[in-house]
């Protein structure tokens, strides 16, 4: 048979592991939680990378003279001089002035 000591020490010693292992759980989800935001925010970087390359691009491209042009002729639908335009009109839709 089992002394009190003995049932107090078992009990205290439980008591101690359970403790430490639920301290040891909340640790572990908070260490999983902390990696999940880690992945998000690094792709969430990543895309901003890609952004930021993407419009460095643009912006080199239109600093030519070829970008200007294309700019002046896609947005502000303006030509050269010496340069026809020709409206084209279809038959199934309404003008549009």
């Amino acid at each position: 048979m089992l002394s009190l000591k003995r049932v107090i020490l078992i009990t205290i010693l439980l008591v101690i592991f359970a403790i430490a292992a639920g301290c040891y759980k909340f640790e572990y989800d908070r260490i999983l939680s902390i990696q999940d935001a880690i992945r998000k925010r690094e792709a969430e970087l990543a895309s901003k990378r890609n952004s930021v390359q993407e419009y460095r691009e643009k912006v080199s491209f239109y600093k030519t003279d070829e970008g200007a042009e294309h700019l002046a002729r896609e947005q502000y639908n303006l030509v050269r001089e010496g340069e026809s335009v020709f409206l084209l009109r279809s038959e199934d839709k309404e003008p549009e002035f």
